[in-house]
């Protein structure tokens, strides 16, 4: 994430390990994002990303964390919502094939993380082969 002024809370954090865990920090999600005011379309882009990015961890890595935060940006007078899901999984190979559409690595469509990248106004993804994954996603109430 670029430097700025930013003060963050986190909410909560969700273990994540079976789909059942996974809808749990989806429902959360839609929960934060309709209390901070979202419209209803970013209210469904933060929880159709999470859906995904948490469905990746049980899928690719077994296990991992998905965090969620409010987010104020002090420079410019806007919330939001953040959320990082990180594992210690086998992490990404190549990450500008990751984001292409259409690929896959596994039997999916290819469309979850160039998705959820088009879908938040933020999107960062750091990956190393053998330690993991992290991806930080951030929607501002527009």
């Amino acid at each position: 994430m670029p430097d700025s002024d930013y003060r963050e809370e986190t909410i909560e954090s969700y273990r994540i390990a079976s789909e059942p865990e996974a809808m749990s920090a989806v429902i959360a999600v839609y929960s934060l994002a309709q209390n901070q005011a979202l419209s209803a379309t970013e209210v469904s882009e933060m929880s159709t990303s999470v859906s995904e990015l948490a469905m990746n961890i049980v899928k690719y890595a077994q296990q991992g964390v998905i965090t969620v935060s409010h987010l104020e940006d002090l420079t410019n007078s806007r919330q939001g919502i953040k959320v990082v899901a990180k594992d210690n999984g086998p992490g990404i190979e190549n990450i500008a094939h990751a984001l292409e559409e259409n690929y896959s690595t596994g039997s999916s469509l290819g469309l979850g993380l160039p998705g959820v990248r088009r879908m938040v106004d933020e999107f960062y993804i750091e990956s190393q082969l053998g330690s993991g994954t992290r991806v930080t996603i951030i929607k501002w109430k527009s």
